[in-house]
C-alpha cells in the first residue's frame, strides 16, 4: 500500500530553506539567530509564513483565551517549531504534538539547528491521523 506524504511540496520547500540556513550558519547559534535568518530565507524563497502566530486553542469545541505561538506557520497550515539544542528531546516533541492537538492543524515540522554534523528535523502528523511522528 502506497502512502502519500501530506503537504509534500510545501514541507520540502520549508525543509530546503532550513538546510540553506544551516549550510550558511552551521550549528551553535542561539535560536533567535536561526529564527531571524529563517524568516529571511522564507521571504527569499517565496514561502508564505507568519512569524510567531497566535493560534487559537479549543477545549471541547469552546475557544480558550490562551493561545499557542509556534515559531512559524507556513502556507497557513504547517507549524514550524525551531530549536537550537544538542539533540531533540521528548519535551520538544511533546510541545509540537500539543500544538497540533490544540490548534487543529495537521502537520508540524520540528527543526533543530544546533545538531551536529547535520540539520535534524522531524515531521509530526496530528494525533487523529495514522502516524504521529515520521522521523527524517
Amino acid at each position: 500500500m502506497k502512502t502519500e506524504i501530506l503537504f509534500k511540496e510545501e514541507s520540502f520547500k520549508i525543509v530546503g530553506a532550513c538546510f540553506e540556513v544551516y549550510n550558511q550558519l552551521g550549528h551553535g547559534f542561539l535560536e533567535a539567530v536561526y529564527q531571524e535568518c529563517l524568516a529571511m530565507e522564507f521571504r527569499d524563497q517565496g514561502i508564505p509564513f507568519i512569524e510567531h502566530p497566535q493560534l487559537k486553542l479549543c477545549y471541547k469545541t469552546k475557544s480558550l483565551k490562551q493561545t499557542y505561538q509556534p515559531d512559524f506557520l507556513c502556507f497557513d497550515k504547517i507549524i514550524v517549531e525551531i530549536k537550537s539544542a544538542k539533540n531533540l528531546s521528548d519535551e520538544h516533541r511533546a510541545q509540537v504534538i500539543n500544538y497540533l492537538k490544540a490548534t487543529g492543524k495537521i502537520l508540524a515540522l520540528l527543526v533543530n539547528f544546533s545538531h551536529y554534523p547535520k540539520l535534524e528535523y522531524e515531521r509530526f502528523l496530528a494525533p487523529s491521523h495514522s502516524c504521529n511522528s515520521i522521523n527524517s
